[in-house]
């Protein structure tokens, strides 16, 4: 759930760049890639509690241990000072701990990015061997407004995120690709930065 016009906007923007990347350059099936918005639409289902929970009990009974699920979440969320870290969803919402629950019973390897605020929490509760989990914040306290999804979605698209020069990006360069362009976000705005990914 967006909570405004000016939010919903940038999220319907990273969503759909980050679909056509994962459909186009890095030629992911269409049937692969499960959707849910703030609207629903075609392609898309909407974000509520229990489509989040129908989609990932699709993906358990799909993936196999030699699989790499990527889940991205994208939009507000709730650090733990407001007493348990959540991500917003159209109607209830998810709090880490269901996320993990939901996420712990999949085969394969789980790439989880949080890049809501409030989100540095779903590093304790997601965290487990065959486990990538990327957040926003290094913080439960840092509950501002995100500009991670952007640099995320950029970094597979430039080719000097790849460090190695192997011809693909992975996701230690993309972290590292989109972490230090977040810092150079706020450093040209001269701003306080109320932001800093982590990857686990």
């Amino acid at each position: 759930a967006s909570g405004g016009p000016q939010y919903a906007q940038r999220y319907d923007e990273w969503r759909s760049s980050f679909v056509q990347l994962l459909q186009g350059p890095l030629g992911y099936p269409e049937d692969h890639v499960l959707v849910l918005a703030e609207e629903e639409f075609a392609g898309a289902q909407k974000a509520t509690r229990e489509n989040v929970r129908s989609a990932l009990a699709d993906i358990r009974k799909r993936a196999t241990k030699d699989d790499v699920v990527l889940v991205v979440l994208v939009g507000h969320g709730s650090g733990s000072d407001s007493g348990e870290a959540k991500f917003n969803l159209v109607g209830p919402d998810l709090s880490a701990h269901d996320w993990a629950e939901l996420v712990r019973p999949i085969s394969g390897r789980i790439v989880f990015i949080n890049a809501a605020s409030g989100s540095f929490p779903f590093v304790e509760e997601l965290s487990a061997k065959n486990h990538i989990v990327i957040t926003a914040n290094d913080s439960a306290a840092q509950t501002f407004e995100t500009v991670l999804p952007q640099f995320l979605e950029a970094s597979f698209k430039d080719e000097t995120a790849d460090l190695d020069k192997n011809g693909r990006v992975s996701v230690w360069e993309a972290f590292t690709y989109a972490s230090s362009r977040v810092k150079g976000w706020f450093d040209q705005r001269s701003q306080l930065a109320t932001e800093h990914p982590v990857l686990d």
